[in-house]
């Protein structure tokens, strides 16, 4: 590992770069879980460059992180539906779904109509397949391709600020780790205060600040050794608690635009599961923001 930030990032950079370009054949032939791996690695790269900017210059990364925010969202439409979908069909396997019994006209074939649970997962999954598709076509456009080729070349010539470049590695790395750990601790003293409408949306805003701080911390993890790699892991778990509190809120969200189905069987027994989900999820936050109360010997 270079003893200075600019080599030590750009070799962290490689690394998010390999993983994004890997993922799309798997993406291209939809096999379990490969979106979800192609977002995370879009995600993660973005937050790299975001976090650890002072060191690269400043146009031709925002530009970089402009098409990585288009990719990623391509990417979380076809994941956040398969997420939906995934949610609906494991509550409905828990407890089977019943049939809602509708009359027929005389003379017409009666047939049984699937509840609104059964429905609902067939939606997202169609919603998830015209989505995926959508993710394919853009891997065989221009946009996607010149993205590609940028990142190549970022890592090829890399857009690095001498000035920083060239400070020590260990110093550079621990700022920027500092600096997402203060902002992550600030949104986190300030959750208490806030009233219950405002605080799902505050939440998830400590999530996405522990999730650039697990980025930063990993990228970290060869220059700063075991107390990045430990704030990574923590980072992680905060990210994680509070990523199955927001999925189910997203669950309940699209569950309520159904409204209109609300009598129908299914409807309530989903709402109940997914809010159970969601208070089970914050029972876990209070230990996983321990580790914010401990400073962490990065120099």
């Amino acid at each position: 590992m270079s003893t200075t930030a600019g080599p030590a990032l750009v070799a962290a950079i490689a690394a998010d770069v390999d993983r994004l370009c890997a993922a799309e054949p798997d993406v291209r032939q939809d096999l379990p879980d490969s979106v979800h791996r192609m977002r995370v690695a879009t995600r993660r790269l973005r937050s790299v460059l975001r976090s650890y900017r002072r060191i690269m210059q400043r146009r031709p990364i925002g530009e970089v992180t402009d098409e990585l925010r288009w990719l990623a969202g391509l990417l979380g439409v076809a994941r956040d539906a398969e997420v939906r979908a995934n949610r609906f069909e494991a509550l409905l396997c828990e407890k089977p779904a019943s049939f809602d019994a509708k009359t027929v006209p005389l003379g017409e074939k009666s047939a049984p109509r699937p509840d609104f649970g059964t429905r609902l997962v067939a939606d997202e999954r169609r919603f998830y397949a015209g989505a995926h598709a959508a993710v394919v076509d853009a891997f065989d456009n221009r946009r996607y391709r010149a993205l590609t080729d940028r990142l190549h070349g970022m890592i090829a010539q890399p857009p690095l600020r001498t000035a920083h470049a060239d400070e020590p590695a260990r110093e550079v790395f621990a700022t920027v780790l500092k600096h997402d750990l203060r902002d992550l601790r600030r949104l986190v003293r300030m959750e208490p205060a806030l009233s219950e409408a405002d605080r799902v949306e505050h939440l998830h805003d400590i999530r996405k600040a522990a999730k650039r701080l697990r980025y930063s911390a990993e990228a970290a993890a060869d220059v700063l050794g075991e107390p990045a790699t430990d704030l990574a892991r923590n980072a992680k778990r905060l990210q994680t608690v509070l990523g199955d509190h927001r999925d189910a809120i997203e669950a309940l969200q699209t569950l309520r635009t159904h409204a209109a189905d609300a009598g129908e069987s299914g409807y309530q027994r989903l709402c109940d599961a997914e809010e159970a989900a969601a208070a089970k999820a914050l029972e876990q936050y209070p230990d996983a923001i321990e580790f914010l109360r401990h400073r962490p010997q990065l120099t």
